[in-house]
């Protein structure tokens, strides 16, 4: 009786395994460049919020009309692209002034000039 019951057992067994739908799991390695793609896009997305933490931000933020909680939440809604752009903006911005290198190189070699000839 053991035995018979056994064999309808692995029986039942056998034909639910090869009836069921079968939908591998995948399992691999994550790239280096998956897991550094991920921290650059978190250290990107703090970038953006610390500067909206910064009061003269937010200040200026409030003055064009935009509430600065609403501004944080809209950078936790970006995807990882949109953060690490607007992160590259945010770091290669002009700090003080909206003038470039030629402008002040022209002004220099101004001063130059007046200071040789009256000189």
């Amino acid at each position: 009786m053991k035995s018979s019951l056994f064999r309808i057992l692995c029986r039942v067994l056998v034909v639910t395994i090869f009836a069921l739908p079968f939908h591998g799991a995948k399992a691999g390695m994550i790239g280096t460049d998956q897991a550094v793609g991920t921290a650059a896009a978190q250290a990107d997305r703090t970038l953006v919020l610390n500067t909206l933490s910064r009061s003269d931000v937010a200040n200026q933020l409030q003055a064009q009309g935009v509430d600065p909680e609403a501004a944080k939440a809209r950078v936790a809604a970006m995807t990882d692209a949109e953060a690490h752009a607007l992160a590259s903006q945010i770091q290669t911005a002009p700090a003080g002034a909206d003038t470039s290198g030629w402008v002040v190189a022209a002004v220099l070699a101004l001063v130059l000039w007046f200071l040789y000839t009256y000189r």
